[in-house]
C-alpha cells in the first residue's frame, strides 16, 4: 500500500492532441495472462514481435496504481518548481565523466549553431535503494522519498522481473536466467527519472528542425514510461525505418528494449530507435514532464552474447559487435560509463562529425540517427 506522506496537490495531465498523427501500431502484453505456463508463452511470444519489430510496446495490468503513478508526477512536478539555484546544488560530480545520479541542468548541448539554440531538458534521477548509493536530494524528494523508493522497488517485482521471465523463456532459457543478472540487492545503476522538457516558441522550433532529441538508443536493458499526454515521443520500426508517433494509452506502460539486452543476445533483441519531436499545434504551448525508470544488468555483468540459447543458436546470433571486431567485451558498468558519457559531452553541437559519430569502446562508434 502507499505510504502516508506530505500533501503534493494533484497533478492535471494536459489534454491529448486532436491533430491526426500517424501512430505507431504496438502490442500490449498484458500480465494478466502470467498467472499461467500457457499464458507466460503466449505473452514471451508477443514479446518477440515487440523486441525484434515494433521497438516499442505497451504493458498493462501490472498492478501499480495509476494513483501511485499520478503521485510519482506530482513529485515531478514540484522538483521542478524549485528555484534552479537548489537544483544546482544537485548537480552530480564528474558529470563531464558520465555521473548522471542528480541533477542534470538544461543547455548542454547546441541545438541550432547558427542562432546558438540549446536544449532544454532538464533531468532528475534517483538511483536505487540497495545500499550502494547516497540518497541526499532537495526537500521535496527528502520528503516523500519513502514512497520514491517503494515505487522504484514495485516496478522490479511487478514489471520488471516479469520481462526479464518473459525473455527468457522466449529464448529457451531457465527463467531466472535474466532476473540473475537484474539483482536487486547487487550494484547497477538503474534509476528512476522525473524528466521536464520545456517548450520553444514555433520560431525556435523551426530553427531546430522541431526536433528536440536525435534518434538515439538508451544504453541499458528496459525503459520503461508512463504514460505522457504531449505527443513527442516517435520511434523507427525496425522493420520498414518509418518514423511514428508512441500514443499515450490509458493505464499502461510504455517499454521498449535497450543496448545491453541487444549485446547479450548478439543483435537477437533490437534496441529501440527513438527521438522526440516538438509537439503538434495544439501542445506546442506546454512543457512535457516525463517519468521514466532505467534498467541495467549488474554492473559487474559482461556484455557477452548468451550462448546457452537454443534459439539464439539456431537463428545464429552468437556474437555481438564487440566480439566480430576481436574487441574486449566491457562488462556493463564500463559500457554504462562509456556511453553515458558520450551523451553528456558539454557543448555538443548538432551535427558536428566529431560528436555524432565518436567511437567510445574499442571497436564501438556511437551516433545519432536522422
Amino acid at each position: 500500500m502507499p505510504v502516508a506522506v506530505p500533501e503534493l496537490g494533484s497533478f492535471n495531465f494536459v489534454p491529448e492532441t486532436k491533430e491526426n498523427l500517424e501512430w505507431a501500431d504496438l502490442i500490449t502484453l498484458d500480465f494478466n495472462l502470467l498467472s499461467s505456463p500457457e499464458g507466460k508463452k503466449e505473452l514471451a511470444q508477443t514479446l518477440v514481435k515487440g523486441v525484434r519489430e515494433d521497438g516499442f510496446f505497451y504493458v498493462k495490468n501490472f498492478n501499480i496504481s495509476q494513483e501511485r503513478v499520478n503521485r510519482q508526477f506530482a513529485i515531478g512536478k514540484r522538483f521542478y518548481d524549485v528555484p534552479v539555484e537548489e537544483k544546482l546544488k544537485h548537480v552530480p560530480e564528474g558529470l563531464d565523466d558520465g555521473q548522471f545520479n542528480g541533477y542534470v541542468p538544461a543547455g548542454r548541448r547546441i541545438l541550432d549553431p547558427v542562432s546558438g539554440l540549446r536544449d532544454r531538458i532538464e533531468v532528475y534521477n534517483i538511483p536505487k535503494f540497495n545500499g550502494d548509493f547516497k540518497h541526499e536530494h532537495p526537500a521535496i524528494i527528502q520528503e516523500n522519498i519513502t514512497e520514491i523508493e517503494e515505487f522504484s522497488r514495485s516496478l522490479h517485482t511487478e514489471v520488471l522481473d516479469p520481462l526479464h521471465v518473459l525473455l527468457a523463456i522466449a529464448l529457451e532459457l531457465p527463467e531466472d536466467y535474466f532476473t540473475n543478472l537484474h539483482q536487486y540487492q547487487v550494484k547497477s545503476e538503474d534509476h528512476l527519472r522525473y524528466m521536464k522538457y520545456s517548450k520553444y516558441t514555433p520560431e525556435e522550433n523551426a530553427k531546430i528542425g522541431k526536433l528536440w532529441v536525435q534518434g538515439h538508443t538508451d544504453l541499458g536493458s528496459w525503459t520503461l514510461l508512463f504514460r505522457q499526454p504531449v505527443a513527442a515521443l516517435q520511434i523507427q520500426n525496425h522493420r520498414t525505418g518509418e518514423w511514428k508517433y508512441v500514443k499515450p494509452q490509458d493505464a499502461t506502460l510504455t517499454v521498449n528494449a535497450c543496448d545491453a539486452l541487444s549485446f547479450l543476445t548478439g543483435g537477437y533483441v533490437r534496441s529501440t530507435i527513438h527521438r522526440v519531436t516538438s509537439p503538434p499545434k495544439d501542445q506546442e504551448h506546454v512543457d512535457r514532464l516525463g517519468l521514466l525508470y532505467f534498467s541495467r544488468p549488474n554492473n559487474h555483468v559482461t556484455l557477452s552474447t548468451i550462448q546457452d540459447s537454443p534459439v539464439l543458436q539456431r537463428e545464429g546470433y552468437t556474437e555481438n559487435s564487440f566480439e566480430k571486431g576481436g574487441n574486449p567485451v566491457p562488462t556493463m558498468e564500463e559500457w554504462t560509463f562509456a556511453k553515458q558519457k558520450w551523451q553528456r559531452t558539454k557543448g555538443a553541437v548538432r551535427g558536428d562529425p566529431k560528436y555524432e559519430n565518436a567511437q567510445i569502446l574499442p571497436g564501438h562508434s556511437e551516433k545519432h540517427y536522422a
